[in-house]
Order: C-alpha cells, then sequence, then structure tokens
C-alpha cells in the first residue's frame, strides 16, 4: 500500500467532526425541543446561571442586587444579565464548541449542581427563530479584561473581537437577536413578555420586561413563590395557594396539599381535582427548577395512582434532560417520588382523622384513585376501606355502612352476575357486592382484616339457590311436564330448569350461569367436535364437570303459574324459550347467536299462537 505523503491522510491520523449547523439546528427544532420559544427559556436560564455564578464569586453583594433584563420590540429581542460574564478565551471555548458547557469548568463554577443547563447547546435554540446571535459580554471575573463581541450565524461561522477600551460596559452579558421575518409568532413583544412569565414566574433574581414603548420596565417576578411568602393566618395561606393552583390549572382544588422535600430542596403544592378522571389517565404536573420551568407535563414526578392530584414543584436537585423539558430518570427522581406519595398519604390520612366532610367529597370524586393505591398500601386501606362506596344489593354505599347489616358478605366475580342476582337476593336479604369493577372483588375480600366480626365469601349458584324456597310437592308434581319440555327446549344451552318461589313476585325468571361456567361448555363443546385430534385429546385432558346454567322459574308470578299449566307441547316449548330469553336479556350479558335467535323464533310464535287464538 502506498501511503500519502501529507500527514493529514496518514492512515490512523486523528480527524475532527465537522457539524453541520443548519442541520443541527433542524434536528433540535424537530426531535429535542417541543416548540421555538425554548429559545426564551434557554437565554433566561443561561442568564440565571451566571447570576448564580456571580453571587458565588461575591457572596457579599446584596439580595437583588443582580438581575435579568428583557426587551423586545418589532425589530430585537434582548437579554441582558448581570451575571460573571465571559473573556475573550471564554468565548472561544464555549461560545464557538458546540456541547461545551462553561458549567462544566471549574474555573466558572466548582459545583455543577448549582446550574440549570450543563450540556453545552442551550444557545443553539436562538437559530430557531434568528440568523444571528450577537453577544456582548465582560467578565467580573478578571476586571482588567475588555469586553468582547461575538457573532455566531446560522451558516455555521462566527466571529470574535474585543471591543475597545472605552466600550467598558458593567460585568455580565448581553445576547441579542435580530428575529427571521417567519418567527413573529415567537418574538412579538407580548409573546416575549407572556413566555417571560410563563417560563419565569417562580425566579429567585429580580426579571423586568421593556416592550420599547418608553414606558418603565415590569417586572416578570414581582413575588417570590406562593408557598416561600408568609401569611397572617393558616386560613389565609390555604387560600393563597388554593387561588395559586386555580390560576395555573384552570379549576378550584378540592384541597391543596403543601409539598415540602428540604434534602433536594422541593417545595411547591399538590391540588386535588375537584371531579373524577378516568382510571390511569395521568395528569402532567409543573415542575420548575431552581425557579425557571421545566415541564408543565412531567408525569413521572408522581406515581401512577396518584392522579386525583396536578401538582407544581420548584426543586434544587433534580436533574433536567438534554431538552430541559422533562427530568432525568436517575435515583435521586425516585427518592422525590417515592417521598411525595408519602406526603400525600399523610394528607389522606389527616382528612380521614380530623375532616370527614372533606374525606367524603374526595372519596365521592376519587374512589378509583383510593381504591388502587389501597391494593398495594396496607396503611390506606386499614384507614380508607370501611369508606370506600361500593355496588352493592343496597345500593351504592360504603362497605362500614353495608358490613352493619350484612355480617355475611358474598361478592360476584362479574358485573354481569351481580346483575343477574341483584334483585333477587337483596329481597332473599342476602348481601351481595358487585366484584366485577376493578379492585373490588380484592378489597372487599380484605375487609375482615379491618372489621374481624364480618365474614366475606364468593356469591355462587348454590348459595342464592339454597336461598329461594322450594315449592309444596304438589305443585312441583303438577309442574313437572311442563319442566321436563322445558328442560328438553332448552338443553341445546346446557340449561337445566327448576321451580322455586322467590321475591320480588314481578320477576318471572332468573338465569344462574356464571362466564366460567360458559367458558366451561364452550371448552366442552369443542373437545367433543375435536375428538379424535391433536387439539381434542388436550382439551379432553383438561375436562371437568360442564357445570350447567339454570333457569329457575318463580312459582310466586302469575305468568309462570299459568305457562306450567300449559298442556299444549309446542306452546309450552315456546314458552319456556321465551322466559330463558327474557332472563339472558335481564342477565345483561352479551348474548350468543343462538339466544338472540331464540328470543326472535319465541317472541314470533307466541304472537303467531295469540293471533290464532283470537281468530
Amino acid at each position: 500500500m502506498t501511503l500519502p505523503d501529507t500527514a493529514s491522510h496518514q492512515s490512523g491520523a486523528d480527524r475532527t467532526f465537522q457539524v453541520d449547523l443548519r442541520g443541527l439546528v433542524d434536528l433540535l427544532s424537530h426531535h429535542l425541543y417541543s416548540s421555538p420559544r425554548v429559545y426564551l427559556r434557554e437565554l433566561m436560564q443561561n442568564a440565571v446561571d451566571a447570576l448564580t455564578a456571580r453571587h458565588a464569586l461575591e457572596p457579599a453583594a446584596p439580595a437583588g442586587s443582580f438581575g435579568i433584563r428583557l426587551y423586545a420590540d418589532r425589530s430585537v429581542v434582548r437579554v441582558e444579565d448581570d451575571g460573571v460574564g465571559l473573556t475573550e478565551e471564554d468565548v472561544h471555548t464555549f461560545l464557538a464548541t458546540i456541547g461545551r458547557s462553561s458549567k462544566r469548568a471549574d474555573g466558572i463554577a466548582e459545583q455543577r449542581g448549582d446550574f440549570i443547563g450543563q450540556f453545552g447547546i442551550g444557545l443553539l435554540s436562538c437559530f430557531l427563530v434568528a440568523d444571528e446571535i450577537h453577544v456582548v459580554s465582560r467578565s467580573a471575573r478578571t476586571p482588567g479584561a475588555p469586553a468582547v463581541e461575538w457573532r455566531g450565524r446560522g451558516d455555521g461561522s462566527y466571529t470574535v473581537r474585543a471591543l475597545p477600551a472605552s466600550a467598558r460596559p458593567a460585568p455580565g452579558t448581553t445576547v441579542t437577536l435580530t428575529p427571521r421575518a417567519d418567527a413573529g409568532e415567537w418574538t412579538a413583544p407580548a409573546r416575549v413578555q407572556a413566555l417571560a412569565h410563563h417560563f419565569g414566574s417562580l425566579l429567585r433574581h429580580p426579571v423586568t420586561f421593556d416592550d420599547g414603548s418608553g414606558g418603565s420596565a415590569v417586572p416578570v417576578n414581582p413575588e417570590p413563590a406562593p408557598w416561600a411568602r408568609t401569611y397572617p393566618t393558616p386560613g389565609a395561606r390555604s387560600r393563597a395557594l388554593a387561588a395559586y393552583g386555580e390560576e395555573v390549572f384552570g379549576f378550584t382544588p378540592l384541597d391543596t396539599v403543601e409539598l415540602n422535600l428540604p434534602a433536594v430542596g422541593l417545595r411547591g403544592i399538590a391540588c386535588v381535582l375537584p371531579e373524577a378522571v378516568p382510571a390511569g389517565r395521568r395528569h402532567g404536573h409543573r415542575v420548575h427548577v431552581k425557579g425557571m420551568l421545566l415541564s408543565e407535563q412531567a408525569e413521572e414526578i408522581l406515581p401512577d395512582w396518584a392522579f386525583f392530584v396536578r401538582c407544581v414543584v420548584d426543586a434544587e436537585s433534580l436533574r433536567p434532560t438534554a431538552s430541559r423539558e422533562s427530568l432525568y430518570e436517575d435515583d435521586t427522581l425516585a427518592a422525590v417520588r417515592d417521598a411525595l406519595a408519602e406526603q400525600l398519604r399523610a394528607w389522606i390520612a389527616r382528612a380521614a382523622a380530623s375532616d370527614p366532610e372533606l374525606l367524603h367529597r374526595f372519596l365521592q370524586a376519587h374512589h378509583l384513585s383510593v381504591k388502587s393505591l389501597a391494593v398495594h398500601d396496607d396503611e390506606i386501606l386499614r384507614m380508607l376501606l370501611p369508606w370506600l362506596p361500593f355496588e352493592t344489593t343496597d345500593g351504592h354505599c360504603t362497605l362500614d355502612e353495608f358490613s352493619r347489616t350484612h355480617r355475611t358478605v358474598l361478592v360476584t366475580s362479574s358485573v354481569e352476575e351481580f346483575r343477574q342476582v341483584a334483585a333477587i337476593a337483596s329481597a332473599a336479604g342476602l348481601g351481595v357486592v358487585n366484584g366485577g369493577y376493578t379492585y373490588d372483588r380484592e378489597l372487599v375480600h380484605r375487609l375482615p382484616e379491618i372489621r374481624p366480626e364480618v365474614s366475606v365469601a364468593d356469591l355462587d349458584p348454590a348459595t342464592l339457590t339454597a336461598h329461594l324456597d322450594p315449592v309444596d310437592r304438589e305443585t312441583e308434581l303438577a309442574a313437572a311436564a311442563y319442566l321436563t319440555q322445558a328442560r328438553d327446549a332448552l338443553a341445546v344451552f346446557d340449561c337445566d330448569v327448576a321451580l322455586r318461589a322467590f321475591q320480588p313476585a314481578s320477576a318471572p325468571a332468573l338465569l344462574v350461569d356464571s362466564r366460567e361456567a360458559r367458558h366451561e361448555r364452550t371448552r366442552s363443546r369443542l373437545a367433543r367436535e375435536q375428538e379424535g385430534g391433536l387439539w381434542g385429546d388436550i382439551l379432553g385432558a383438561l375436562q371437568q364437570e360442564a357445570p350447567r346454567a339454570q333457569l329457575i322459574l318463580n312459582q310466586l308470578n302469575p305468568l309462570v303459574r299459568t305457562a306450567v299449566a300449559i298442556d299444549e307441547p309446542e306452546l309450552a316449548r315456546t314458552s319456556a324459550e321465551a322466559l330463558y330469553g327474557q332472563a339472558a336479556l335481564l342477565s345483561r350479558r352479551p348474548l350468543r347467536p343462538a339466544e338472540s335467535s331464540l328470543i326472535n323464533r319465541s317472541f314470533l310464535d307466541l304472537l303467531a299462537h295469540a293471533l290464532r287464538k283470537d281468530s
């Protein structure tokens, strides 16, 4: 192999990556940043970090002596800060090298954790709205150093020059953008002011805005965060926090929960939603880092079960991702999430112990969320299970109310089973809870842990039929022929027929049939159809005695008493099919095609019989 003569082309020689700045900006705008509006947040964030470094350099400076000034008119957007500033060497090192942040340099800051931005790409966001960035900076660290001017352009070129000694601005940095024509939506004065308040309303440094109209600059963050203020009474504090929650989220909170984790410098509030939200729907939360708004949709700050609150917090020690629009998932965030969850549990406990009215309103709106928490949290289970509402044969009531009347609580495994038996079980004096909803069956079975005097059992067909009154022997014998014809008519549905007496008398029949029983009958039928094949052998190996459905006719119902006396075989079969269809409809379970066909056929047959009789 012949090697090139030039050293730069020698095999194994180091080379430098070439960066297409326009392509990189396009990548940032489409995949890292959610909107061009972040340019102002990045400029304000850089200013805040510069002020942090200035305060570290001059710790004796009075509070509020260093600040940020924003200016926007129709031609420029300008951000000025009284921060630590940059020397000419700093400008070459940090502004002209993508990915290198001044916050990583020991000469600028000893602790990166004191700063918001650490990735060295924030200034590039300005190219989302402008083709040129103009920076003038003078270092507070090197008082004799001249001010320096840096101009960066979207094509990747830049110029740096030291300003003459006559131009000696105060230490700090000024960034000026000349917006592109297509960026007016994000650089108009009113929009800049709104964005400044949106991102910086909780900043600890004074921030002002000037729209160039000749009036005085207006403060962007005139007051500290509401939880950092003092109030004359606890009631005034509570009202102020609720008003802030309403301003931020647009709803009046049912209550506000103060959040405070000194270990990570986190403070804020959780606003309890006044209305229920769909199960599993997670609301985003507003997270500020060192006062700067990081995200309005930070789902990861709270656990999944806490979808009954929306929170706004400001933290010192949470790490933002590169886009600074979400949080970095690490051990610190996991610990914060657990600690905030504990504070929400504590709020529920306080409400349960001292504010029954608030607890009632909370559970009325968010019982599903609390149920999901109680499944995995024994403390919440002990506190709140008796007060959670359930659907029962006594109506919607709490388990505490229900267990006072029923020492034995029966629970169904599905909604349809509850609907099949609710009216009859209630008339028979049975206490049945609908266990078909998410978490309900599991929670009801844990009731004896809280109320040892109460027993809980699953409801099965045998339990229900055992509470129905048998008919006398003469009535049973008189109906025997009809019952035989009815069983024959309904054999295709694997359904037995029995005659009992039960309330309410208006119910002609009860269909007792569980989902598991239907599945077992379907499996048995498939096994018979596949007999001899591999699939049939597998199903046959699983075979059990297929449980049968049961149509229980009510002797107290006038229609049933008339039906069992029918001596015409075809009419008896048709009436039995109609009673089965009506009971299947009342169970509210999905009908099989054969059942739908039976209902239609029996109706038409009964109609034809009635018309023949009338004629």
